[in-house]
């Protein structure tokens, strides 16, 4: 079933979660009971992440410096595939444009649609580690706008060979993210919107945002969006702080704000089962005021961790 189709069809607040594929070498243990310890909660949508190639600099023994280009998370079609098989439950595989062709988007869109999956969250991604700007991959999407209408080209049977005949329409729900206290390369609050409406008329179907901690910047960005014409619906993305250091990390990877009450506890934590307490009790604090404003659905940044999600979603629903 479509995201959108399901958020349409609720009368109520649903429940989602991303989970990142095994890191290379790894089995797939961890992640099926992070989502077998979370199925009582009826998850409409699992998010799973991809990961671009990564480059690597490894000193020899002689001395010399090798390149060495990897991805560390690889698998996130099968993964996504092997999910939806085994548990029922629709998967959202993301898209990005860093790291990717247009030809192998496509190619991945393809498998997609082959494997029963028809859902995706179009994402640019992130540049490569020591880029100060990201800089799209050689016949790759320059931006989410780009992905959108590539996806949704192929939904009207537009392939990238013009010549192809018998051509079958690709018909994908599609997600975008968007940032309510703006992307770190915007200029400013009023282009990084601009940049999200240009997403929605391309033909996204909702958006899901990064994570906040003060509820009422969420509340502030959908009426910023509403009043320019943005009508889908807007996910909460909720993200538990699970270590001490993510009082000071999260707000220099994703430049967002920790509010004051929140930031205090934090700093009189003394290790992280401490931290990890506190950030559970502020998701919960958001997510049950989230829920009882009706959002169309919690979207909760798992990383692989579930108990004290489990603990969230029992206390929010």
């Amino acid at each position: 079933m479509k995201v959108i189709d399901t958020i349409n069809q609720a009368k109520k607040t649903v429940f989602s979660f991303e989970l990142l594929p095994p890191l290379k070498g790894n089995d797939v243990s961890r992640l099926h009971r992070t989502i077998e310890s979370l199925t009582e909660f009826d998850p409409k949508y699992i998010n799973i992440t991809t990961h671009r190639d990564e480059v690597e600099f490894k000193e020899l023994p002689n001395g010399k410096i090798e390149k060495r280009t990897v991805r560390k998370r690889p698998g996130t079609v099968a993964v996504a595939a092997a999910i939806q098989h085994k548990y029922g439950i629709p998967v959202v595989p993301h898209i990005l444009c860093g790291g990717f062709t247009r030809s192998e988007t496509e190619h991945v869109l393809i498998d997609l649609n082959f494997l029963g999956i028809n859902n995706v969250l179009a994402l640019r991604g992130d540049g490569l580690k020591g880029q100060h700007v990201f800089q799209p991959t050689p016949g790759g999407n320059a931006n989410a706008n780009e992905l959108v209408k590539q996806i949704k080209d192929l939904g009207k049977g537009k392939y990238l060979e013009e010549d192809l005949k018998n051509n079958s329409p690709l018909d994908f729900c599609i997600g975008v993210a968007a940032y309510p206290e703006k992307h770190f390369e915007s200029p400013n609050m009023e282009q990084d919107m601009l940049y999200l409406k240009q997403k929605v008329d391309e033909g996204a179907d909702y958006i899901v945002t990064q994570m906040f901690f003060d509820n009422q910047v969420y509340y502030n960005f959908v009426n910023r969006c509403r009043e320019m014409g943005i009508t889908v619906p807007i996910i909460p993305g909720i993200k538990p702080i699970n270590l001490k250091n993510q009082l000071t990390v999260l707000p220099k990877i994703f430049s967002i704000d920790l509010p004051q009450d929140l930031s205090k506890e934090l700093a009189k934590c003394k290790n992280n089962d401490d931290a990890r307490r506190v950030g559970t009790e502020w998701a919960i604090y958001q997510s049950k005021d989230l829920v009882a404003n009706n959002v169309p659905s919690l979207h909760i940044y798992t990383y692989g961790i579930s108990d004290n999600v489990s603990e969230i979603i029992k206390a929010a629903f």
